[in-house]
């Protein structure tokens, strides 16, 4: 089978080359089942230096002129920024990226894989996001009440019932509605390049927003914080995006402010694909941010605050609140191979007396803790997370498989 990217992505390569990224043993090759990744064209060591991009070279919010960036709002996100500047930057400064552009992915394989994208009854998301007169929804696909959405609870908005604030502490739903926080992002940003730039067109806009928010490397602004919002940390590294994701990826990525570099931390053979992590994320994650899932990923994990806090007392949420393990980075989660602390405070909640659950919380005892109890607590949640049948819940509990 042939592998060979196509006569672009080479020709990117050589201007690559050209500009002075240093390229050891590596070229694009396309894979069965993806579009693209990187193989190893000859042995490569372990510890050897496969790929050096000067961050000269990179996309940032500091290779955008100033007198571009100052049309926008200060509320608008650096994600939106460089978006805009793609859509309608000096047409001189983006001929220069034209290599690399022509290698970009197009809008419609966007709109196949990325859930954002696609006709409101097929992912039947909760968040207020608005469609414009250009986006998929209107043009004629109505939501179907009685359709069956195909995608997990965790991107719909299904699982969305846990209260904004409960117990005296704001819950961060983060994990729990993805579709939505990723569409207020992109809304967000849509009406403040259309504030600055009117006649902007939506798939314009669209196209470039997910080339940068699949594409990106963490980068940072010299001097500066990371910003609030870690979705602006970020920068786009050319060539580096042709490699693909695994969790325990044997590639090591460095930024010192002056290169990315990627190293080798095995040996590879020649013709194998190399891969690099993008990040210890569950499945779900990586579907409504990339596109695409893994078949195994051992970051794969289901979030069960929703069930859970629809099984307790208000009494016992402002318990786990008053220990700090309500909201926040506390969500309950399971794995294929662990359960969270938080789960398993919450699962121990259920069955032993307040003062005594405190100080297992706290660490001073573990006396009335029962394994047995736990995990059949944990156990039950579970099981109504993927079989609606074992719902037994109220207007606020979940009822919902996980697809």
């Amino acid at each position: 089978m042939d592998d060979s990217p196509g006569e672009e992505h080479l020709a990117f390569m050589r201007w690559a080359e050209s500009a002075g990224i240093k390229i050891k043993g590596v070229t694009p090759a396309r894979f069965p089942g993806r579009r693209l990744g990187m193989k190893a064209t000859r042995t490569i060591r372990e510890n050897e230096t496969m790929l050096s991009i000067p961050v000269s070279l990179m996309l940032t919010i500091d290779s955008i002129p100033e007198s571009f960036t100052a049309r926008f709002h200060p509320a608008t996100s650096i994600h939106g920024i460089m978006a805009a500047f793609l859509t309608h930057g000096d047409p001189a400064l983006l001929q220069a990226l034209d290599p690399w552009r022509r290698v970009w992915p197009t809008y419609q394989e966007f709109e196949d894989c990325m859930p954002v994208l696609w006709p409101e009854h097929l992912r039947v998301s909760n968040s207020s996001y608005e469609t414009t007169s250009t986006t998929p929804a209107e043009k004629g696909d109505q939501k179907n009440e009685n359709s069956k959405t195909l995608l997990p609870p965790s991107i719909s908005g299904l699982w969305n019932t846990l209260p904004r604030e409960s117990a005296g502490a704001d819950y961060d739903t983060r994990y729990q509605n993805l579709l939505s926080k990723q569409e207020k992002r992109l809304k967000d940003a849509w009406g403040h390049v259309r504030a600055a730039f009117p006649e902007t067109r939506w798939e314009a806009f669209a196209y470039y927003w997910f080339i940068i928010n699949s594409r990106s490397f963490y980068y940072v602004s010299p001097g500066k914080e990371e910003p609030e919002d870690w979705n602006d940390a970020i920068g786009m590294v050319p060539f580096a995006d042709y490699f693909n994701h695994v969790d325990d990826a044997a590639c090591e990525v460095e930024f010192d402010g002056k290169k990315y570099t990627f190293k080798a931390t095995r040996r590879y053979e020649k013709g194998e694909e190399i891969f690099m992590s993008y990040g210890a994320h569950s499945n779900d994650f990586l579907f409504v941010e990339y596109g695409f899932t893994l078949p195994t990923n051992p970051s794969d994990s289901i979030y069960l605050d929703d069930i859970i806090f629809a099984s307790l007392s208000t009494a016992q949420k402002k318990e786990l609140a008053a220990q700090e393990i309500f909201g926040n980075a506390s969500n309950y989660e399971i794995t294929h191979t662990s359960t969270t602390n938080p789960t398993l405070f919450a699962a121990a909640l259920t069955y032993m007396p307040v003062r005594s659950w405190r100080s297992y919380v706290s660490g001073r005892s573990s006396r009335g803790v029962d394994s047995q109890k736990s995990a059949s607590v944990i156990k039950a949640w579970a099981e109504q997370s993927t079989n609606p049948s074992n719902s037994n819940s109220s207007s606020n509990s979940n009822n919902m498989s996980k697809a």
